[in-house]
């Protein structure tokens, strides 16, 4: 069987263990379902995510042209510190700012690689710590806003790492952390204005990945360089697709070009 369509993010949904969604043009992959089946990846052509024309992808998923100009990629989504909706300051768009990061933000502490320190909406929770390979999270605090997200982001990662290692994570070379004991040691470098807002009754969310054989020496798919790639899916981890040769494929940061995907049997 064969599937076509514009690459985004995998949908998530967690349980005993995390289930993957992949959505295609007419059908959505139950990604969990195709593992120790053989998969053929095939580059089309770009669909930007917003002007949705075949144009090369710059970032996110968008063409140069749109990534400059949508209020979807904006300086305040990777930089939340940034963000002044609260102040009633348009950056690109204020109606669609407000929607955004005027809401509840979490700060939280995830191991994923190691222990690092992220933002995400409430609403986002837990799919942000399944999509960076998170084996457990914890929050932080919960504010009404981005900005007083970004500005605990901030303050936290002169103590704590901000990044995930992708190589660590895929191996799954992760050592075990008590996060809670990390929480209570971050807690005096919270802003003063946030410190009202710490969570201290949250308890460590704990997250499983289907995953049958971890690599050893990950290897990413470069999709527009191959063309077309076939393997054995083995694993999902992140946004991650793990095939038996060691290959691995970022959907997330592959999003905005179309591909094929036939479904082989089991080599």
């Amino acid at each position: 069987m064969q599937y076509q369509g514009v690459l985004k993010k995998m949908a998530t949904e967690n349980g005993a263990q995390v289930q993957y969604y992949l959505e295609m043009d007419t059908d959505f992959l139950h990604m969990n379902q195709l593992l120790n089946t053989t998969l053929e990846l095939s580059f089309k052509k770009f669909e930007c995510l917003h002007c949705h024309l075949d144009i090369p992808v710059y970032r996110q998923g968008f063409c140069k042209s749109c990534f400059f100009e949508t209020p979807r990629a904006g300086d305040w989504i990777m930089r939340p510190e940034l963000s002044t909706a609260h102040l009633d300051r348009e950056d690109r768009d204020l109606a669609y700012e407000k929607a955004m990061q005027i809401q509840p933000h979490i700060v939280y502490l995830a191991n994923s690689s190691n222990v690092k320190v992220g933002v995400t909406r409430k609403q986002q929770v837990p799919t942000r710590w399944i999509d960076q390979g998170a084996h457990k999270a914890i929050e932080i605090v919960e504010v009404p806003n981005r900005y007083l997200a970004g500005i605990t982001e901030v303050a936290l990662k002169k103590h704590v790492a901000d990044k995930t290692n992708w190589r660590t994570m895929l191996k799954n070379e992760i050592k075990d952390e008590n996060l809670v004991q990390w929480r209570e040691r971050l807690k005096p470098y919270i802003p003063e204005e946030v410190q009202d807002y710490y969570t201290e009754h949250h308890t460590e969310t704990q997250l499983h990945f289907p995953v049958e054989q971890y690599p050893e020496k990950p290897k990413s798919l470069n999709i527009l360089k191959a063309g077309t790639y076939k393997g054995k899916l083995v694993g999902i981890k992140g946004q991650y697709l793990i095939f038996e040769d060691q290959t691995v494929f970022n959907v997330r940061s592959n999003e905005g070009i179309v591909i094929t995907i036939a479904i082989h049997s089991s080599s």
